[in-house]
């Protein structure tokens, strides 16, 4: 295998591991305060994950560019100084751009700043590494957490209202209140977690037999 070979997949493999394999929310179980909260609908999902992605994506690079030049003692304010500017920037173009969906996550929108995927990522793997695997990083741990939520609202959004992106699925459909409810999100979690699990089981009796 050549080294520009090795190199691609090496990428490949960073970027890939957020999606599957460490997904933020369904793995390592990070993020489940703003995942359980906006949730409720696909629309609410996509806007959260599309806004994470960039600040994760941003800071990360940030972060991996100067990470040389921050004092260990104060690297945590400088990492929360580097993603609440990003915070900012993605809260002022949604609040410009998309203001139903900046009033439907609410606060969830600044709290990004303390997000613990994000600020995770900046202490883990962007302090310690270089631009494209940060960036790299980055942008996959926030494909995986985009796509956490999207599943589990396309779940609650169904059973909880009868619709799917907005759209009325059916008029005979009796909703389920508890799957918009966060007890709903817990249980949705849960199956998700579960058939995760399952297929890592079953993954490995058929790679030993």
């Amino acid at each position: 295998m050549s080294a520009a070979t090795a190199g691609r997949r090496s990428r490949a493999a960073e970027f890939t591991k957020g999606i599957l394999r460490e997904n933020p929310v369904l793995v390592l179980l990070l993020g489940l305060c703003p995942t359980l909260a906006v949730s409720t609908s696909v629309s609410n999902a996509i806007g959260m994950g599309l806004a994470a992605s960039f600040v994760l994506v941003c800071s990360n690079a940030i972060i991996s560019l100067i990470r040389s030049r921050i004092p260990g003692r104060i690297r945590i304010p400088c990492f929360i100084v580097v993603i609440a500017t990003f915070v900012v920037v993605v809260e002022q173009v949604m609040g410009a751009y998309s203001p139903v969906l900046a009033k439907r996550l609410g606060i969830f929108i600044p709290l990004i700043v303390v997000n613990c995927i994000i600020l995770g990522r900046a202490e883990a793997f962007a302090s310690k590494s270089g631009f494209v695997r940060s960036v790299l990083d980055g942008a996959g741990m926030g494909l995986g957490f985009t796509v956490a939520l999207v599943a589990i609202s396309v779940v609650r959004e169904v059973l909880g209202s009868g619709r799917l992106a907005g759209e009325l699925l059916s008029r005979s459909y009796v909703p389920m209140a508890v799957a918009a409810l966060p007890p709903g999100a817990f249980f949705t979690i849960g199956l998700l977690l579960a058939a995760l699990n399952l297929r890592k089981q079953r993954g490995g009796q058929s790679s030993r037999s």
